[in-house]
């Protein structure tokens, strides 16, 4: 296919692990302080990654952060060596340490937001790395994702890399998760939606009450202006601030489009019919199917439980849609009767895959949370870098990688152990050599 839109997973880090550090996302904290299983959830991803793309589909890699973080830990105050560093921080604050361990960066949904070529002024494809100011563990990342990015889509003749915004709630962003994009076919114009969860400079605007709304719609409209984007191709939505807090703490829990369809649930938009006809007006003549997900059929708690909108919509080759979703939908009764029947409703979409991540799932991340989504152009494609991208002999060498380096179970009293570190900088140096990413972590840059 000539125009693609490729989807780069996150490889689960090597410190995965259940500290409950997302407030705000159910799954993350009914599962704190649980084993588990590093080896298991990175081979999960890795046959998710496999599985699309023996569907037909271009699919790429994203390296994992560095953690522990053991930069993070001297700037507040831990001194010594590596490894006293890490016996300190255990001692004195094992929380902070957890959240200095978090392997959160495998959901790439959060790593940027990216804007084609179709869709900017001067016709590059744009990344903006994700700041994810709301949690302290996510804030980290942002630097060193610049850094994968950027050796991964390596040519500043077609891929423009911004800075992340500033560190701020004011403009708190949380990248894809709460961003998608419209067209016809991947390499036409298209309408990019940002949904944003409060107004940062104007408090008597709606938000929701318990708990937090990660995106403002300044560092949205903020993203939009680095990207060259114009109001004839972008939609600004609030996201109903009564399911936020119900758990729905990014959009893509709630609703997930591809080309045009956009499959939601009734309740995801605080102005549902001002949003739908603003998207179909400014798509022009190309018709869009609103598959809209009625609550008597799926409640927000079944929706939030089973990830029915934290799934993947892909093109096939033959040019149908396909749903990708967690075995935890299937599992539920109400979610799997209504994924039964969508098939045989006048829409694109097709089929239903189910597929096994229940590793990231008990950490709060489905299929969607896993990918960033990318499309484009036959030359941009030419032009990432091969060694990311996923082929028979790169997830057999990925899978070996990973039977060499990772732990089959890590608890939170692991995490005390500075033997877990120096396994994890062992394994990303490896890593950084399979995929040819040069020194992107910070202890290689020393």
């Amino acid at each position: 296919m000539p125009h693609v839109e490729m989807n780069f997973d996150g490889l689960v880090g090597p410190t995965h692990n259940y500290a409950g550090l997302s407030y705000g996302n159910v799954a993350s904290l009914n599962n704190a302080k649980g084993i588990s299983h590093p080896k298991q959830a990175a081979k999960q991803g890795l046959v998710k990654m496999k599985t699309l793309a023996d569907l037909g589909i271009s699919q790429g890699v994203l390296a994992p952060q560095a953690r522990p973080d053991v930069n993070v830990l001297r700037r507040l105050g831990f001194t010594g060596n590596d490894a006293q560093v890490i016996n300190k921080a255990a001692k004195s604050d094992p929380i902070l340490l957890s959240a200095c361990y978090s392997a959160s960066s495998m959901w790439t949904a959060n790593a940027a937001t990216v804007s084609p070529s179709a869709d900017t002024a001067d016709g590059k494809v744009h990344f903006t790395p994700a700041n994810l100011t709301n949690k302290f563990h996510r804030s980290i990342e942002p630097e060193t994702t610049g850094r994968i990015l950027k050796a991964t889509f390596n040519d500043s003749n077609i891929f423009e890399h911004h800075a992340h915004l500033p560190e701020n709630d004011h403009f708190g962003d949380e990248g894809a998760a709460n961003h998608t994009r419209f067209c016809e076919g991947y390499e036409q114009p298209g309408v990019e939606l940002f949904v944003y969860g409060r107004h940062a400079f104007n408090t008597a605007k709606p938000a929701p009450k318990k708990f937090p709304a990660r995106q403002t719609i300044e560092a949205s409209q903020a993203v939009a202006r680095l990207h060259g984007l114009d109001e004839h191709n972008t939609v600004f939505a609030l996201q109903n601030p009564d399911v936020i807090d119900q758990g729905v703490f990014h959009n893509d829990v709630i609703s997930v489009g591809n080309q045009n369809v956009l499959f939601y649930h009734e309740q995801a938009f605080a102005h549902t019919e001002q949003v739908l006809a603003e998207i179909q007006r400014k798509m022009g003549q190309t018709h869009m199917h609103f598959i809209q997900v009625p609550t008597e059929a799926v409640s927000i708690n079944d929706a939030v439980k089973s990830y029915l909108f934290n799934t993947q919509i892909i093109t096939l080759p033959n040019g149908d849609m396909a749903i990708i979703a967690p075995t935890e939908a299937q599992d539920n009764e109400a979610v799997n009767q209504y994924l039964t029947t969508l098939p045989h409703l006048n829409t694109p979409i097709k089929q239903v895959k189910f597929i096994d991540v229940k590793q990231s799932m008990q950490n709060g991340g489905g299929p969607a949370c896993l990918r960033l989504r990318v499309a484009l152009k036959e030359h941009e494609l030419l032009a990432i870098n091969p060694h990311t991208q996923i082929t028979n002999n790169k997830f057999i060498e990925l899978n070996q990688w990973v039977d060499k380096h990772y732990r089959d179970e890590l608890s939170i009293a692991d995490l005390a152990d500075p033997n877990l570190l120096n396994e994890s900088q062992t394994a990303l140096d490896e890593l950084t050599q399979i995929l040819q990413l040069g020194s992107v972590y910070p202890f290689q840059l020393v």
